[in-house]
């Protein structure tokens, strides 16, 4: 194990020269640890998947990856969400980036939203920002906010709100 740090250390070295010298010396201090910490990143693990004959009813929380191809009864939060051809969501969506191929039930907040041309989504969507291909089809409003993903924005005016939902309901 030492041999094979002893051969990744020369690679990381020209790029600390690059860096303010305070960093270097911590580095040199302890060769394992940089490497142990500079390893992690790159350790993702694969995104999960519920395939399409899994039905699942309750809300799922990740700070990983999801890939939904069954159907999901509840609110989903994590940070890359892809929603196959034959899912349906019912329920609120919160994610970094969300894909939605299949349907889509509810809330949706996300920092990139992506709607194919597969896409079928019955609610509002909050985003930072979005792309909606043609064909796709979507039955709500778009609101952009630079924190869609902060629950405190949600209803920043409660009767302004209000009135877009009687508005929209009518």
């Amino acid at each position: 194990m030492f041999s094979k740090s002893k051969i990744n250390d020369p690679a990381p070295k020209p790029e600390e020269a690059t860096r303010p010298a305070a960093p270097a010396p911590k580095t040199d201090a302890n060769p394992a640890a940089a490497e142990f910490k500079a390893a992690a990143p790159k350790a993702k693990p694969p995104a999960s998947v519920l395939s399409s004959d899994l039905h699942v009813t309750g809300n799922l929380k990740t700070t990983g990856d999801i890939q939904v191809e069954g159907t999901v009864e509840g609110d989903i939060r994590a940070h890359l969400l892809t929603i196959g051809e034959g899912a349906t969501i019912k329920g609120e969506v919160i994610a970094d980036d969300v894909v939605i191929n299949g349907r889509i039930v509810g809330r949706v907040r996300g920092l990139k939203v992506r709607l194919t041309s597969t896409a079928r989504v019955e609610g509002d969507i909050i985003h930072k920002t979005i792309a909606i291909e043609s064909g796709a089809h979507f039955e709500g409003s778009v609101q952009r906010q630079d924190d869609p993903l902060n629950a405190k924005s949600k209803n920043p005016n409660p009767a302004a709100a209000a009135a877009s939902s009687d508005a929209a309901k009518g």
